[in-house]
């Protein structure tokens, strides 16, 4: 069974940035793709940017040109660095990755606090 670890969050002022990152280990097997995921008690998860093992992305409209996601194959790892915070920013973010064509786990969270 696989384990995501994520690291990064934090507490930063508008404006500021963070890098998030997410580690893979255990019982890994193809990674097909890895995203970050955010959630907040009065929003539904929604997915923040994704990279897929070819290398294409997609990010979500609110967070183009601030956030950039990458992947070190070799560490099994995804990150996010997060540019020009905004207090709407403020969630819980979390780590998905799929294995192969069906098996998906997720990471604990990590909190991002956006706040003057």
């Amino acid at each position: 069974q696989a384990q995501l670890v994520e690291s990064g969050g934090g507490f930063v002022q508008p404006g500021g940035s963070l890098r998030l990152s997410c580690a893979a280990s255990g019982s890994i097997f193809s990674i097909n793709r890895m995203a970050w995921y955010r959630q907040t008690p009065k929003k539904e998860r929604e997915l923040v940017a994704d990279i897929w093992t070819g290398g294409g992305t997609n990010y979500a409209d609110s967070v183009k040109g601030r956030f950039t996601i990458s992947r070190d194959k070799a560490k099994n790892t995804v990150y996010l660095q997060m540019n020009s915070l905004k207090p709407e920013d403020t969630a819980v973010y979390l780590c998905n990755v799929l294995f192969g064509i069906s098996n998906v786990a997720w990471g604990q969270g990590t909190q991002v606090t956006v706040s003057s």
